[in-house]
């Protein structure tokens, strides 16, 4: 019996002392999650047995339903509706996505508590209307709803949604060990007013500057200017340091030498004495170029004008040496380029223990079918902060291989497996107007280009309270196609990461890794094609587009994103009992002869040939001619097909 009391004594004291310490211990607030939001300068720091984990969509057997019938949107249903994720320990969520958002209700029951501590319409995380849930951490562009508003749990978390279906949904969280989490609460905001602002300001900021980030250990910026001519095989250096510091962030100007057909100028850097580069890129594709042309301007990477601007640190220990490579091309004539360098860094020497160096891989591949495409596979410690992809189709037609899943493995673990490319990049439903369907930047996610008659597409995602830490190894790939990565792709991509460790080799971009593919068949679908109606038509959308006339009419189609060049054009149309007759030209050449489209019942006539066509910036169009007949007055129009000739 003494022994009893003296163990349940001891038992009594060592939670008191648990206790005294846990209330001793600094309280981790939701505001120190919202405060890495704005503060790209931590960015090498380390998170030790922090994992990003997901709940998701995906579909477990492997198939393409990763949302569509709702079975895999929720773990289990309780009597107040669907637990869509259920957190146990400390943590935070710093990532809400979904292009099906709904009015229904989200509950948040925190640390077990039997009412939920934050109820809120499931479309009014992005909607900006609910505080603190605003523009621009909160939002919807390119068909997906995203909110990286941090919601932080002390001991768990379990969200409920009150409807009786869920489709497409991604939950991004992390857990927080050995902290004193505070519970995210509505009541806690007021205090906070001044640093949301001050996040969503710089997150809408379109003109970002490296001096939005010289905090902490990226303050007290010096910098180096270079202005200089580079020819073809030439490797000039325009940065280098034999002390420790880091960079801050830099811009590169070289006109528009760096954009079209061929990517033949080079980004190097080098830290300490590592072999291998830990930049080694196109600086095209490093800056997020696509296919030729300028295209991304996120809040750390991008394009303003002709400068291209880098506002990742890049600690290193005691050398950096940073420089521009000009590869010679056979057979193509290749100008001097003139290029203004401006390099901002200070002497903050990187702490080893709680700070990686900054690495990026570029890859190109034509990725083989029934594997995926590999961003990243790296041992040792650190954390991933960034995607930049292009994706080129080598089947034309529709741009299938975006239905691919992300997923990640880290420390022997599958923390991440997502619902569709696109929503990979925080987008969605890709081909349809005013979604996934051109080039969008927003501060850490966009789309690079979007086109369907040249079959290809990009993005780019960056991490910061998410980014994804390892303690041991990474790997992160991106699928190819519906289901057994079965689509034939070309991409580029490049992943940029924090690490301990240098890298241990790097792909060399050959000549015809440095130019951008051009295919040889160009296919214009219905959803997306640029029409001008001329007098005498009306005209809608069912399977293709319906042309119905009373006499006689005119409809244009614009022929966009194709090089210019000599085509076959072939159409496809539906032939139908109310059938009318079409006549297709080129402006004031006629290609084709009166084509009757009547049948008997519905048929869909495929790659009808209707003539050839010089493509050029001004004769980028053809017109189609549709009259009643006897017994049609309708024209439907299913795609318009260009084969290049020669």
């Amino acid at each position: 019996m003494k022994i009893f009391k003296m163990v349940h004594l001891v038992t009594v004291l060592l939670l008191v002392l648990f206790s005294l310490q846990m209330n001793s211990q600094s309280v981790y607030k939701w505001t120190d999650e919202l405060e890495l939001l704005k503060r790209v300068d931590r960015l090498p720091e380390y998170r030790s047995d922090s994992h990003v984990e997901e709940f998701s969509s995906y579909d477990r057997s492997g198939g393409n339903d990763d949302g569509f019938s709702g079975k895999y949107s929720f773990i289990r249903k309780e009597k107040g509706g669907l637990v869509i994720a259920e957190m146990n320990g400390s943590g935070v969520i710093n990532r809400i996505w979904t292009p099906t958002p709904t009015d229904n209700m989200l509950y948040f029951y925190f640390d077990g508590r039997k009412e939920p501590g934050l109820k809120i319409k499931f479309s009014d995380l992005f909607s900006g209307k609910v505080y603190p849930f605003l523009r621009s951490v909160c939002g919807n562009e390119l068909g997906g709803y995203y909110c990286y508003l941090p919601i932080t749990y002390k001991k768990s978390c379990k969200i409920v949604f009150d409807g009786p279906k869920l489709e497409f949904i991604q939950i991004q969280y992390r857990n927080l060990p050995d902290k004193n989490v505070e519970t995210f609460s509505c009541n806690s905001f007021q205090q906070s007013e001044d640093l949301l602002a001050e996040v969503n300001n710089i997150w809408a900021d379109t003109f970002p500057k490296v001096s939005n980030y010289a905090k902490g250990k990226s303050s007290t910026i010096k910098t180096e200017e270079k202005t200089f001519i580079i020819k073809p095989g030439d490797e000039i250096p325009f940065f280098g340091k034999n002390e420790g510091g880091r960079i801050i962030g830099m811009t590169i100007d070289g006109g528009a030498s760096f954009e079209g057909l061929y990517k033949d100028l080079l980004l190097s850097a080098k830290w300490d004495d590592e072999k291998i580069e830990a930049i080694y890129s196109p600086v095209a594709d490093f800056f997020g170029y696509a296919y030729g042309k300028g295209a991304m301007r996120s809040m750390i990477l991008g394009k303003q004008g002709t400068s291209n601007y880098c506002c990742f640190p890049m600690p290193f220990d005691q050398s950096a040496l940073m420089k521009m490579i000009y590869k010679k091309r056979i057979g193509v004539q290749q100008s001097p380029v003139s290029v203004s360098v401006k390099v901002y860094y200070n002497d903050n020497v990187r702490n080893a223990k709680e700070e990686g160096k900054f690495y990026s891989v570029w890859r190109r591949e034509n990725t083989a079918l029934g594997e995926f495409h590999k961003y990243l596979e790296q041992k040792g410690k650190g954390h991933y902060v960034g995607t930049i992809l292009q994706a080129q189709g080598l089947r034309p037609g529709m741009t299938l291989f975006f239905e691919g899943d992300d997923t990640t493995y880290v420390d022997n673990k599958m923390r991440l497996h997502g619902t569709g490319s696109e929503d990979y990049f925080n987008g969605g439903w890709y081909a349809l107007l005013d979604r996934w369907d051109r080039g969008i930047s927003l501060p850490i996610h966009g789309c690079l280009d979007y086109s369907l008659p040249m079959n290809r597409t990009g993005g780019y995602r960056f991490f910061l309270s998410d980014k994804i830490s390892f303690e041991k190894e990474i790997y992160h790939g991106m699928e190819h196609g519906e289901v057994k990565n079965n689509f034939p792709v070309d991409y580029t991509s490049i992943s940029f990461y924090y690490a301990d460790g240098p890298l241990q080799d790097r792909m060399e971009p050959t000549d015809e890794q440095r130019k951008v593919y051009l295919p040889a068949e160009h296919i214009y679908f219905p959803q997306l094609m640029q029409l001008t109606l001329g007098e005498g038509v009306q005209v809608a959308i069912d399977k293709g587009i319906q042309v119905k006339t009373e006499h006689e009419g005119t409809v244009r189609v614009l022929l966009n994103d194709v090089p210019e060049g000599r085509y076959k054009v072939l159409i496809n149309y539906f032939g139908k009992p109310n059938g009318a007759d079409v006549q297709v030209w080129q402006r004031q050449k006629q290609l084709s002869d009166w084509i009757s489209t009547k049948e008997s019942r519905e048929i869909n006539k495929k790659r009808v040939y209707v003539g050839e066509i010089n493509l050029t910036e001004q004769t980028n169009s053809v017109t189609f001619r549709v009259r009643k007949n006897d017994h049609g007055d309708q024209f439907e129009l299913g795609l318009i097909i260009l084969e290049r000739i020669g």
